[in-house]
């Protein structure tokens, strides 16, 4: 999915959909130039660094210029995570620590990245994404979630702070927790499995949303019905165009070709699996109902328009006899019935009333007179 704006403003406003991404700048460049490309969510880069062994662990929280010689940690796992992507210097400072290559740091630069796993000798590559769904726009957005595996490391770069993995810190900071008990393989399981998992929150608020548009579809619909279907059913296929290619990912993660994981960890990856097609599953099936729900709605209004039309059609033939009636008495004839009688003109008048009396009875007994019901 295209990354939307997500920071809020000062008033609290929800997140406003961004301008195109500036792909221009990358224009003629060379492979692996280090060029950010999207927004900024966040205004000062920052890192964070876990180092664990099964029996101890060292958090660090440092500024971007405090993390430029960070390395590998020889005696232990380390994880590192950075927020915020636009600092070219920093993400390259990084790289050639960590052994990264040039096009890694490429996509890592580059927010609007499918999700993929790109292998090499010493690391794994991973690009995935966050989405957060806010009800009030009926609007999703998203954020690039980079996670590189390594021998004995495993590093994240996240657009923003959005929480996601706060649980797996406090699993970490557990002491004999399985995740410190393992290697750095099942960290990176855990970290997916978190995204993964985030997902269904998503999916959750999106059914509810469409189970509250389906009930007003029913009752009443309007004009803002079906702008509102019309979103949702845009931002789902956007949710599966981002999501689709993930079972890929975790299908070759599952191969374990380069051996990065072990046997264990490899048994939980097919869970993440899983769960990933039983997402997709959910979400083609709201897909569906958006469709459907798009079908009830054109009908709903055909139906309006043929019962309004209708009930048109019954006053018009209520006055046809009068019109009649009063066209044959206003022909100038000079021997026209009760022409010279004191009461014709009542005559005319009574047969008048009684043809649309017993027209508009006809019509009742066949319900035509019921006031139309426009949420059928």
């Amino acid at each position: 999915m295209t990354s939307r704006k997500t920071s809020l403003s000062k008033q609290g406003k929800k997140p406003r959909k961004p301008s195109r991404l500036k792909h221009s700048k990358k224009v003629g460049l060379p492979p692996g130039a280090l060029v950010h490309v999207g927004e900024i969510k966040t205004a000062q880069p920052h890192v964070t660094v876990f180092d664990y062994t099964p029996d101890s662990i060292s958090e660090l929280s440092l500024t971007a210029e405090e993390a430029l010689t960070l390395a590998p940690n020889v005696a232990g796992i380390r994880w590192l995570n950075v927020y915020g992507l636009h600092d070219a210097a920093l993400i390259a400072r990084i790289g050639e620590n960590f052994g990264l290559h040039a096009l890694v740091l490429e996509d890592i630069l580059n927010t609007n990245q499918r999700p993929k796993v790109d292998s090499f000798e010493d690391n794994l590559f991973i690009v995935t994404r966050f989405f957060q769904y806010h009800s009030e726009e009926r609007d999703i957005t998203s954020d690039q979630v980079s996670i590189i595996l390594g021998r004995n490391f495993v590093l994240t770069f996240q657009e923003r702070h959005v929480g996601a993995f706060d649980p797996i810190r406090e699993r970490l900071r557990t002491a004999g927790s399985h995740l410190r008990q393992s290697g750095p393989d099942y960290l990176t399981y855990s970290l997916l499995d978190m995204i993964v998992d985030r997902y269904f929150i998503v999916l959750e608020q999106l059914s509810d949303d469409c189970e509250e548009l389906e009930e007003a579809l029913i009752r009443k619909p309007t004009n803002a019905t079906l702008k509102s279907i019309h979103s949702l059913k845009r931002e789902s296929m956007e949710l599966r165009r981002n999501v689709w290619p993930l079972r890929e990912v975790v299908s070759h993660l599952i191969r374990n070709e380069q051996g990065f994981f072990t046997t264990t960890t490899v048994l939980y990856l097919r869970d993440v699996h899983d769960h990933t097609m039983y997402f997709i599953e959910s979400l083609e099936a709201i897909r569906d109902m958006l469709s459907g729900m798009m079908d009830i709605y054109l009908s709903s209004v055909s139906n309006r328009v043929n019962l309004e039309l209708r009930a048109l059609t019954v006053v018009a033939m209520l006055f046809m006899p009068a019109t009649l009636i009063a066209g044959i008495f206003g022909m100038n004839f000079e021997f026209i019935p009760w022409f010279h009688h004191p009461y014709g003109f009542w005559f005319a008048l009574g047969i008048m009333v009684g043809i649309a009396f017993i027209m508009a009875l006809i019509f009742w007994r066949r319900q035509w007179l019921s006031r139309p019901d426009i949420s059928q």
